[in-house]
């Protein structure tokens, strides 16, 4: 024990002599370091950066969790290569193939907060106004990180307490079974009061990459709209509305394009983003989203008539290439007027024609995601982009569905986005129609609006036809993914047999099949 206590005090010198390395390398420390830690102001602001790491680090996590199981991702090969999670996409989670494991990997960052939230309450150091700043961001990225959990998982382990990493070992003691999700949701939303509370009137920063009073209002909206539609606690309507209206100061991008470009970062937008930048990170798993030039080059046409030259690299990925191992529906695609901007913004379509028949006939049609294609730098394209977790458009749409289950008209909300998309040419308006016509609408609006963003597989959950999820497959709408009599547990995730073996009290979320003595 001593020795490792020495390796990781030795680590941890190493890491405070490095002061020129950038500080988004920084990772979060342990509690060997403990003694040298917590000191200054520095390594508390450099702690809570390896914090904003982690958090990027799980984008992609973010995004499966949130959009995988939306309907929206396809399950049928196009190019020629095996197409990645498959148990997901086609909604085949079971115990013994979850999909995810480890509850998302999430209890690590979760921990690391507990720590931060623990030491920093603690500490005298720091100026009154940024300890509140820092605590604000703590509570408002665990909340964040736990609100994944009660929409992935249900109930899940509550710990709010840094147990492990404070020195805790004995094994029994550390075991917790599953909250209730109402108690999960109540920490949640302590949490996220928590955070305003600590924020105070503090204005939002121009620098948008990390959590801010701002992010902090709109997960308050997020959450609170949550409660409301999940658990019929309709007096969260007003809270949820509230919060969104109190968010100033961020409008939406002339260009769709825009909002997400490599050069115009913490653009007016953007409310928080993960920040991706060239020489630091990339969205390492974008290029999968593309097309490799070994299944496409020469064998594709930009129209489906297969007129003019075959393609070559008509998205300029170069020598790094690409490849499809997930994909959109062609469906997706297809449900955009041709008018919309957010279509070519968003997807490059193309198609593979047999010209041997007359007319030709198109054998395959298929896209490439383009949303997030980053800049070419020294000849090679760095999917750099930032990932927006909050922006201006999910908060007017929030505002109207808000807006609509308050027995409202959601135009002026609606009308914003469409008008954007249609550059002020909107060829079929929104008309107000019923609550149910009305939620229909701003879903085909969300579909379009936040492919790649992480939220139609919640949007599916929350939002509702005839008082039912759209999640469930309807006569009424094409947007459901399970049938409700033989699927209905799915709308949660199952966890691994490794997570009740190592604790015993933690139980097989409810509907699954378990091989877990009773």
């Amino acid at each position: 024990m001593k020795k490792l206590k020495y390796i990781f005090l030795m680590a941890m010198i190493a890491i405070a002599a490095s002061s020129c390395r950038k500080t988004l390398e920084l990772v979060p420390e342990d509690y060997y370091g403990d003694g040298n830690f917590w000191k200054t102001e520095a390594q508390v602001t450099n702690f809570m950066v390896g914090l904003h790491k982690q958090f990027r680090d799980n984008q992609f996590m973010f995004l499966r969790l949130g959009e995988m199981r939306g309907g929206g991702f396809s399950n049928v090969d196009r190019q020629n290569t095996s197409l990645n999670e498959l148990t997901i996409i086609n909604q085949a989670i079971e115990e013994t193939s979850s999909g995810v494991i480890s509850w998302a990997g999430f209890y690590n960052p979760i921990l690391q907060l507990n720590l931060f939230v623990q030491k920093v309450e603690a500490i005298d150091f720091l100026a009154a106004d940024k300890k509140s700043y820092l605590l604000g961001q703590a509570y408002a990225m665990r909340a964040y990180y736990y609100f994944q959990l009660l929409r992935t998982y249900g109930g899940v382990p509550l710990v709010l307490e840094p147990e492990v990493l404070t020195g805790a070992t004995d094994v029994v003691a550390l075991r917790k079974p599953r909250a209730t999700e109402a108690e999960v949701l109540a920490a949640i939303k302590a949490d996220v009061n928590k955070s305003l509370t600590s924020f105070g009137n503090t204005p939002a920063p121009a620098d948008k990459s990390q959590w801010n009073p701002q992010a902090a209002l709109m997960l308050k909206g997020e959450v609170w709209l949550w409660s409301a539609k999940l658990y019929n606690t309709t007096a969260d309507l007003a809270e949820a509305k509230a919060a969104l209206n109190a968010i100033t100061g961020t409008s939406l991008q002339t260009n769709f394009t825009d909002a997400f470009s490599y050069g115009k970062k913490n653009n007016s937008e953007i409310i928080l983003a993960i920040r991706f930048r060239i020489g630091e990170a990339t969205m390492s798993n974008y290029s999968t989203f593309l097309y490799s030039s070994f299944n496409f080059s020469g064998l594709h046409y930009k129209d489906s008539t297969g007129s003019g030259t075959t393609l070559d690299d008509p998205l300029t990925l170069g020598t790094g290439g690409g490849i499809q191992r997930y994909a959109y529906t062609f469906e997706l695609f297809q449900s955009y007027d041709v008018a919309d901007k957010r279509r070519n913004a968003t997807f490059y379509d193309y198609y593979k024609v047999d010209k041997s028949t007359t007319p030709p006939v198109v054998t395959v049609r298929n896209t490439a995601l383009v949303k997030f294609m980053g800049m070419i730098d020294a000849n090679v394209r760095n999917y750099a982009d930032d990932w927006p977790v909050y922006r201006e458009a999910d908060r007017l749409l929030m505002l109207a569905e808000i807006t609509n289950a308050e027995g409202a008209d959601p135009s002026e909300y609606i009308k914003a986005i469409r008008d954007r998309a249609f550059a002020n040419a909107d060829p079929t308006p929104f008309v107000n129609g019923t609550p149910d016509e009305n939620e229909l609408a701003i879903f085909a609006e969300r579909s379009k609006e936040f492919v790649y963003e992480g939220k139609r597989w919640y949007d599916i959950r929350r939002m509702k036809f005839a008082g039912e999820p759209l999640v469930f497959i309807s006569a009424s709408h094409p947007y459901g993914v399970l049938d409700k009599g033989t699927q209905g547990y799915k709308i949660l995730w199952p966890v691994e047999t490794a997570i009740w073996t190592n604790d015993p009290l933690v139980d097989q979320t409810p509907g699954y099949t378990t091989s877990k003595p009773k």
